[in-house]
């Protein structure tokens, strides 16, 4: 499908080189994908990355957060952007058909061996910074500032922005005046999507750890059965956002494993674990359900009779990204002086979650998070026409892949003209 061209042409300056750059990002593209790296063990990837940058004339740091990569461009007097794309991958066996698709396993943090596949688009990500700035560094006439390339590690395990800034990242490189990143997601390959304010939730995930006690299954009255406690705490928990919370408040309550006992099917076990996650688009939603949480599994444990109270362990946390007003404005005026209007989409806030927005927080600068389509704009439009865009595979999923063009052209291109804003002459 032909990407009808772009209304102006005030980045041109930046972006004439990019025809040239495609089939090395391609190839970029094609190798990330075929060798992914799970959360915190990137090290292959960041050596790409900071590859790319050091051979386009950028200082380089590496080892950030443990695997992160910070390329500095500096360019004369003007605004530092802060331009950031994540680059681990998942725990997902890959089942798409392309050539280069991963065949790669490698252990987990737990010390299992698991299948990995760059099933959320991480890949892409990273290839699209390279890619803006490889461009900046080949156009310095056209811009002054400096512009800050952030590789960022673990974003799929939450922990990877705030390792960065454990690591030092706001006191060994320059505060950014704007922070600026993008995701890859279903929707048609060509179209930006955005929008002012929250733009993905607020997340946590917790283990609950239910404490009974155990007997042979012939025996019953002698056990305090966990699966029995467990399973009425996973129907209580739905009725928190039924019940609880009113229609005009979102959330998501999921309860994504249970787990107690054995194979053996006449043991009753002494305790079952239950993992849940939560997403709100507001904190005090957020801690209300939080707060119901604890209030229903340890109201479930007394009614059973537990012996003692459950254990509730957060397993990982993401705050919410939130546009900045008068930044998005910014980037949205400068995406409508490029791109033809039906390429620029306004979304709703999505329940997929991200780290990116604690580096704005912790930084306090503004920060402006986008979303490219992945999909290709004939299978979107026929799934759409027929009712069944729901069979698109999405992020997660391990049929995800986006097209590589023009996903990637867009993706670099977003990039550019959004941070030509803050720094154009």
């Amino acid at each position: 499908m032909n990407i009808e061209k772009e209304k102006t042409r005030f980045s041109d300056s930046i972006l004439v080189n990019l025809d040239n750059l495609i089939p090395n990002l391609e190839a970029l593209y094609k190798d990330v994908h075929e060798h992914p790296e799970l959360s915190m063990q990137e090290t292959r990837t960041a050596q790409l990355a900071a590859e790319r940058l050091r051979a386009a004339g950028y200082e380089v740091t590496t080892g950030v957060g443990k695997t992160g990569v910070v390329g500095l461009l500096h360019n004369g007097n003007g605004p530092t952007v802060m331009l950031r794309a994540d680059m681990d991958a998942l725990p997902i066996e890959e089942a798409t058909s392309v050539p280069y698709a991963s065949k790669v396993k490698s252990t987990d943090s737990s010390g299992k061996t698991v299948p990995v596949s760059h099933a959320c688009g991480h890949d892409m990500h990273t290839t699209c910074l390279v890619g803006a700035a490889t461009l900046f560094a080949q156009a310095r006439e056209a811009w002054r500032g400096t512009l800050m390339a952030v590789f960022q590690p673990a974003e799929e395990t939450g922990e990877g922005a705030q390792a960065m800034i454990d690591d030092g990242l706001m006191t060994r490189f320059p505060k950014p005046d704007v922070v600026l990143g993008q995701h890859v997601m279903v929707g048609p390959a060509g179209t930006i999507g955005g929008r002012t304010g929250v733009t993905t939730s607020a997340a946590d995930s917790l283990q609950i750890r239910l404490f009974g006690r155990g007997a042979h299954g012939s025996m019953p009255q002698a056990s305090i059965d966990p699966v029995i406690m467990a399973a009425a705490t996973v129907m209580r928990l739905q009725t928190i956002v039924s019940r609880e919370l009113a229609a005009t408040e979102s959330a998501v309550v999921t309860i994504g494993s249970v787990q107690a006992g054995t194979n053996k099917e006449n043991v009753i076990p002494d305790e079952a674990i239950i993992k849940l996650n939560i997403r709100a688009f507001d904190e005090d939603v957020r801690h209300r359900i939080l707060s119901a949480i604890e209030r229903i599994v340890n109201a479930e444990a007394v009614a059973s009779g537990a012996p003692k109270p459950p254990e509730i362990t957060p397993i990982d946390h993401y705050s919410l990204v939130a546009n900045d007003q008068e930044a998005t404005r910014r980037v949205v005026d400068a995406f409508q002086q490029y791109f033809s209007d039906d390429r620029i989409r306004k979304t709703a806030p999505t329940s997929a979650s991200e780290d990116f927005g604690t580096f704005g927080t912790e930084w306090h600068a503004p920060s402006v998070f986008w979303f490219i389509g992945g999909t290709d704009p004939d299978t979107y439009a026929k799934a759409k026409e027929t009712g069944h865009l729901n069979d698109i595979p999405t992020n997660h999923n391990p049929k995800f892949l986006p097209v590589i063009h023009p996903t990637l052209e867009t993706g670099v291109k977003a990039l550019v003209i959004a941070t030509q804003s803050w720094l154009s002459v």
